[in-house]
Formats: structure tokens, sequence, C-alpha cells
């Protein structure tokens, strides 16, 4: 198969290729960065919590980066639950950074220019969504 055109499709094609599995490397760096999340996850069941959000994630990123079919707006509706949980706003756009540093890391050298900038402007772009629902 050919490898997507899009730059942020494609970053998570090579990661797929170098990690089974982005839980255990996002979420050691999401609890490095903010030590508070340690405790923000639920001891019975958390990894199972971890990787629904993390999944869930992903298919709101790809579709915001793609073909926005509706996936995406998983990220307002989230906004308004993780208020209620109490998380700050900063913390919830900041996993999704995370996320993209989590793959520059696992790329190395085959991060490109092309992908730092549209994983740039996605990350505007939401943030932009999640100060529309304050």
């Amino acid at each position: 198969m050919a490898p997507s055109a899009n730059p942020i499709e494609h970053s998570f094609e090579l990661a797929a290729e170098r990690c089974d599995d982005l839980m255990p490397p996002v979420y050691r760096r999401l609890h490095e960065r903010h030590p508070e999340t340690l405790t923000m996850f639920r001891s019975e069941g958390a990894e199972f919590v971890k990787g629904s959000m993390l999944a869930m994630t992903i298919e709101a990123i790809l579709d915001l980066a793609g073909e926005r079919r509706g996936k995406f707006r998983m990220i307002e509706c989230e906004v308004a639950s993780h208020d209620a949980y109490g998380t700050p706003r900063e913390l919830f756009v900041s996993f999704f950074g995370v996320i993209g540093e989590t793959l520059r890391e696992l790329l190395g050298s085959d991060w490109t220019a092309e992908m730092d900038d549209a994983w740039r402007r996605l990350l505007k772009e939401i943030e932009g969504l999640v100060a529309q629902e304050a």
C-alpha cells in the first residue's frame, strides 16, 4: 500500500511500523509533562480507559486532518465532559501535542518539515475548537 499523501496520516503510518502500541510512550510522556495526570485515571480499568481515550483521540485527529466525516466532533464533545471531570482545558489540548511529540520521537530522522508544519497547524486548529466551546 502506498504511503498517505497526508502528512498527519503518514506520521501515524510510519509510527505504526515502529511501535505496536502507542499507549505506553504517549502516556509516559503525558505523565512526565503533567505529573498531575497520574492521579486522574481511576485505578481499576485505567488501562482500558487510557487505551480507549487514545484510540478515540487518534480517530478524531485523523478525521480532522483528513476527510472530516464527523469523528473530529468528538473533540468538541469531550471538552464538556473533561470540564465536568475538572480537567483544565490546557491539559486537554496538551494531550494532542503529546501524541504529536511521541510520533516525532518515534520517527526520528523520518519526521519531515511537512509533518512538523501539518502538526503545528492541526494543534492550532484544535486549540481553536476547544476555545470555541468556552
